[in-house]
């Protein structure tokens, strides 16, 4: 089978610190179909851009800033490849990862493919480690039939890409679900899109608690109820697949069981036969937890993963009631 050209395309902005270790494992790969890497400077001031040129990779300047969306759109228009390689500016890839993505597009059928993060982030700190495993843990299973996209380390056709307008720059200014769009938008074009775990990047960037909740309620969680409503039945598959919305029931009902047990209106058993029947469900991701950091790690991940289902849930029911009133912006 024929194997297409490939360019990678790297949205930055102040990514300095990161370039110095994504670009030369991209550079490094050695594929012949690897024809460039892009790198698209949106309105850096740390020089991102002069780093980039000095270790080989093609720069585009956006002038204003654009955001990733509109970052990467303007280096599809500009790359060389037949398919384009999407990398986070924080993400250092596999060796094998470039290898990989292309003898994925040996089969004319696939029009993108995503990858996953690894299971050793570059921050060992416990919001860093729960994002980043997290991750690692819903993208764990191959899938030739993927209902959604990643950008952060993910390939598509670029007449694919095109043919649908690119990424959502308007909608999506700032980076939240670009990518979830996108896929959809190229499954409705008759697309198949393939989950591919063997193909993996170290993640770089630290997180704060803080902005793991902030991310996952604003940045992903409300944006992408919305798209649910907007179009019912596109999306089952990773965080919204059915299995996942059980184990979100479940950790509410271990909430309202502490309430109950706290203010004397349950009994005292209940929270822990809860707190065992969410374990067990999620046990492959406490797992992965304990694996990276031992039982201190699973402990903690294992509880908080209850709390991240608590708000992910609030977000997609005030997303619905929001939808019933008909306050929702058209999608």
């Amino acid at each position: 089978m024929t194997r297409p050209t490939l360019s990678v395309v790297m949205p930055v902005y102040n990514g300095r610190k990161y370039l110095r270790h994504s670009l030369p494992s991209l550079l490094a790969s050695g594929a012949p179909e690897l024809l460039e890497v892009v790198v698209v400077d949106d309105g850096s001031t740390d020089r991102s851009g002069d780093l980039a040129r000095e270790c080989g990779a093609r720069v585009i300047t956006g002038g204003e800033r654009l955001g990733p969306a509109g970052a990467r759109n303007v280096a599809v228009r500009h790359a060389r490849g037949q398919v384009v390689l999407f990398v986070d500016a924080d993400v250092v890839v596999h060796a094998d990862a470039v290898e990989r993505v292309i003898g994925a597009f040996s089969n004319p059928e696939t029009v993108a493919v995503f990858g996953s993060y690894d299971d050793h982030p570059a921050d060992t700190g416990f919001s860093s480690r729960y994002m980043n495993l997290r991750h690692h843990h819903g993208h764990r299973q191959p899938s030739e039939d993927a209902r959604t996209f990643w950008a952060g380390l993910g390939a598509v056709r670029r007449d694919a890409f095109l043919a649908v307008n690119g990424f959502d720059a308007e909608r999506y200014a700032t980076p939240s679900i670009e990518d979830i769009d996108l896929g959809r938008r190229l499954r409705q074009a008759g697309g198949r899109i393939r989950r591919l775990p063997d193909v993996q990047g170290t993640h770089l960037k630290p997180w704060s608690l803080r902005r793991v909740v902030q991310t996952d309620i604003f940045d992903r969680g409300l944006p992408w109820a919305r798209l649910m409503m907007a179009y019912p039945g596109a999306f089952t598959d990773l965080n919204v697949q059915g299995g996942e919305r059980l184990k979100a029931a479940l950790a509410a009902a271990v909430f309202l069981s502490v309430i109950a047990a706290t203010t004397g209106t349950g009994p005292l058993w209940l929270p822990a036969l809860l707190l065992i029947a969410a374990a067990i469900a999620n046990r492959e991701l406490i797992t992965i937890f304990a694996r990276a950091g031992g039982w201190w790690l699973a402990l903690r991940g294992g509880l908080f993963h209850q709390v991240y289902y608590l708000y992910s849930g609030a977000a997609y029911v005030a997303a619905a009631v929001e939808h019933r009133l008909g306050l929702a912006a058209p999608q």
